[in-house]
């Protein structure tokens, strides 16, 4: 009867010590866990990595789909494969470029369709859009962002300034620090911006989840010094 009586009473202390000690572990965790991957960012895929990237490719409507069409043009491409576009929801023209921009490479031949897949994303916001209706449109988007990050699992993340490509690159932030599955985030900002950063640069920027993040004017990379000067590639 006492030993029953000590086990209730060490019962009831644990339950009240739990909560509080979980919470300050799981914040020590999770901080740890955020330094660590601030401190991988950047660091350059192991020797024994594998030779293709699963790779996301974020498309945005007018000059960023063709800025990163151009991009594309110059990198290995067998280096990163699959690969994976995605377009907003609204944008009719993005994923029909890129198809005829893996239509026009020369190896096409070595390319599996299968290797290929073209996915468009819901928008947080449309242009004219009330922020009333935009708190609905933005969990729906995100929703969307989270089961597309899922299915597809980039270990690289190409985008260059589009909205639709922040969700994105959150949840893969979030999935590092979780380690879920680590994606490279490359972030190549627009050449129309020469003096001040796009809202969707800076933010990746200032929150540091990009691993690697470039300009394409010097006078903006003196303005942000952790961005890379890599000239003119329209």
């Amino acid at each position: 009867m006492e030993e029953h009586h000590h086990c209730c009473i060490y019962s009831k202390m644990l339950s009240k010590c739990t909560f509080p000690s979980l919470l300050i572990i799981s914040s020590i965790f999770l901080t740890v866990r955020v330094l660590y991957v601030l401190y991988r960012c950047g660091k350059p895929f192991s020797k024994g990595a594998s030779p293709s990237f699963s790779t996301l490719i974020v498309l945005g409507s007018g000059g960023h789909t063709a800025e990163m069409l151009s991009l594309l043009s110059v990198l290995r491409m067998d280096r990163y494969t699959p690969r994976f576009y995605i377009a907003a929801a609204t944008d009719n023209m993005s994923l029909q470029k890129a198809r005829s921009f893996e239509d026009s490479l020369v190896d096409k031949s070595a390319v599996k369709e299968a290797s290929l897949q073209y996915t468009q994303i819901y928008r947080s916001r449309e242009v004219g859009q009330s922020y009333v209706t935009s708190v609905w449109t933005t969990i729906v988007a995100i929703v969307h962002a989270l089961w597309l990050m899922i299915r597809i699992r980039p270990q690289v993340i190409l985008c260059n300034g589009p909205g639709t490509c922040i969700p994105l690159c959150v949840i893969a932030f979030l999935f590092k620090v979780l380690g879920i599955r680590w994606s490279s985030i490359f972030y190549v900002e627009s050449v129309a911006r020469v003096k001040r950063l796009s809202l969707s640069g800076l933010l990746l920027y200032k929150l540091r989840m990009a691993d690697q993040f470039f300009v394409q004017w010097p006078q903006l990379q003196k303005n942000y010094p952790r961005a890379h000067y890599v000239g003119c590639l329209m």
